[in-house]
């Protein structure tokens, strides 16, 4: 991205945070009565993030056991340059739609609402996994949000591929919004593999040789050969099993 992720998302930020003040707030009553809205089974870590200054007040202990990364290093730039290159526009164009419901609520409404949304993030160790990031409103001012609890749960073992889905899921009797429709902000960035390539090593990691590969795609063996010495080339793998390694661990399919 020509822009880095940062700049892109605390602009879009601002639109619901306008002009508003920033008072203190009392973490922990809050934390834990929306930790029962919220949670969800699985290894998961909170944030408190703050919109008005565009930093996180608290990050949980449990983010060491589940992304590997202290909670004392981990800022917001940090953390939205580890998102999966590919899925970088999508929560930008998420967050973009996130400010425009919310824009459109009544005061009242905001706090009853949870917004949800998955997507890829990299561990200390270089690989990826998908989590399930689920927001509420913890203070506001008028209409404008100032921090929200941002609660995520690891679902790699749920949703390994896919795309992002985004929805708003409202509580106390407000009407849900599930796999909003949203209208990209940015064009995704370039992807290394081809879908047919993609295919092919999906295929490669569930242990299909190039004949059963072929069969399974109406291709000859011989474009499969020619599929998986490209996948060799473009990614800098030596074989078949470091092609797959990587691709696991690194997030290509």
């Amino acid at each position: 991205m020509n822009v880095p992720i940062f700049t892109m998302a605390d602009k879009v930020w601002r639109g619901l945070v306008g002009d508003a003040g920033l008072a203190e707030l009392q973490f922990e009553l809050e934390v834990h009565k929306q930790l029962l809205n919220i949670f969800q089974v699985g290894d998961y870590y909170y944030m408190i993030f703050n919109l008005h200054d565009t930093r996180f007040d608290k990050v949980s202990e449990s983010i060491r056991q589940v992304l590997g990364y202290e909670p004392e290093d981990v800022d917001v730039p940090f953390f939205l340059s580890n998102i999966h290159p590919e899925d970088q526009p999508w929560f930008l164009t998420f967050e973009q739609k996130v400010v425009e419901f919310f824009n459109s609520l009544a005061p009242a409404q905001t706090p009853n609402y949870k917004v949800r949304y998955d997507y890829r993030i990299k561990k200390k160790d270089g690989s990826y996994i998908r989590v399930l990031q689920q927001v509420v409103t913890i203070q506001q001012e008028e209409n404008k949000v100032l921090r929200t609890l941002v609660v995520h749960t690891d679902i790699t073992h749920i949703k390994r591929t896919g795309k992002p889905v985004l929805s708003f899921i409202g509580m106390n009797g407000e009407p849900s919004y599930v796999d909003v429709d949203v209208k990209n902000l940015l064009a995704p960035a370039p992807e290394m593999l081809s879908p047919r390539e993609k295919e092919v090593l999906r295929l490669l990691i569930e242990g299909m040789d190039s004949r059963h590969i072929g069969e399974a795609l109406f291709i000859s063996k011989l474009t499969v050969d020619t599929h998986r010495k490209n996948l060799l080339k473009k990614t800098g793998c030596t074989n078949t099993a470091t092609l797959i390694a990587a691709a696991i661990k690194k997030g290509w399919i």
